[in-house]
């Protein structure tokens, strides 16, 4: 399997590196760069595994963070990048890329902005000028990291008719669905689920029943597990839980999630308590219940993946530049560290390819 590793370039990176995972033996290889971009923080691979978007955030003349959705396709050979093209966000602090099921549509979320940006897929796999922005509106009760909007993740609905946007600024998932025809971003009815006040929600990940969404918020370290009706675009929140364990009283926030492609649990990332947190989900009820935590040798848990098989979990520690492999117990989700570390100057995103 490939694995592409987005990086924030201050510090030595040259842009997207790969390398090669072994799924029989855990063994990560590095390979090299593949693509040169400024802070190429996260990406999305098209679900053809032709194509890799990857979102780019500079430093414009003005002073103000830009940025760029960046298209690539992939030679399933040797994985290698080859540049398609790149098309501005039409926002400020781009920070995740997201691509519809079908492969049609890919939304860039732009944090500093507050903004999510609509882009169709062209026939060759590239992205046309920006079909529709929304912009979001408001504050929450922090006054120092929720001033304004911060759209922070778009995150698709497993049938692919729902956007939910994670707004840190807000309190909020904002829903939209797509409209096809006219390449639009249409707010759902009800256009948005409330998160308790100061939580900062961030990233989320659907359950593969399609019942459930699991959503960690940064300012509050904690995992929220919604009931989802997508038919509707309504999602009402059965539970919330610590993502940090009992008696921790340091500094940590929230930063990734992703459920296990058997859906029996689900893994969150902790930067400043530097772990993984682990939970069992059942499967009628979706609620949770916490197994564990593991260190992720390393500083600052950015991002993490896990391998199609179930079996690993690789994560990516951006302040220490390292990428770690873990094996996961197929009994109690709990996961062990493998082999020697891969050094990559600053990591933030993971993204596998079989």
């Amino acid at each position: 399997m490939f694995v592409y590793v987005g990086t924030y370039t201050s510090k030595g990176s040259e842009g997207i590196y790969l390398c090669r995972f072994d799924a029989a033996t855990g063994g990560l290889e590095p390979v090299g760069n593949v693509a040169r971009l400024p802070n190429p923080t996260y990406q999305a691979i098209h679900p053809s595994g032709r194509f890799l978007y990857s979102v780019s955030e500079e430093r414009g003349t003005n002073g103000r963070h830009d940025g760029f959705a960046n298209a690539f396709s992939i030679d399933r050979q040797t994985g290698a990048l080859n540049f398609i093209g790149r098309q501005p966000v039409r926002g400020v602090g781009p920070c995740h890329v997201a691509v519809e099921k079908g492969g049609r549509f890919v939304v860039v979320s732009n944090y500093a902005s507050g903004s999510a940006t609509l882009f169709s897929v062209n026939g060759d796999g590239g992205l046309d000028e920006p079909c529709d922005s929304v912009q979001h509106r408001g504050s929450g009760v922090d006054p120092e990291r929720q001033e304004g909007p911060h759209a922070h993740s778009a995150t698709f609905s497993p049938d692919g008719g729902l956007v939910v946007v994670a707004d840190l600024g807000l309190d909020r998932l904002v829903v939209y669905r797509i409209d096809v025809h006219r390449r639009r971003l249409v707010p759902n009815d009800p256009p948005w689920a409330s998160i308790k006040p100061r939580s900062g929600p961030r990233h989320c990940a659907f359950h593969p029943s399609g019942r459930f969404l699991y959503l960690v918020s940064e300012l509050s370290s904690t995992i929220t597990v919604l009931a989802c009706d997508l038919p509707e675009g309504m999602f009402t929140e059965l539970q919330t839980l610590s993502l940090l364990p009992v008696g921790f009283k340091d500094t940590s926030c929230a930063a990734d999630v992703h459920v296990a492609p058997s859906g029996r649990f689900v893994y969150a990332s902790n930067r400043g308590h530097d772990s993984i947190a682990v939970f069992g989900c059942d499967a009628e009820s979706g609620v949770l219940k916490a197994v564990g935590h593991v260190s992720t040798r390393g500083a600052w848990p950015r991002g993490f993946m896990l391998d199609p098989t179930g079996g690993y979990l690789l994560a990516a520690n951006q302040n220490s530049d390292s990428v770690v492999v873990f094996r996961l117990d197929r009994e109690n989700g709990m996961p062990s560290p493998m082999g020697p570390t891969v050094r990559i100057s600053m990591p933030v995103c993971l993204k596998g390819l079989a």
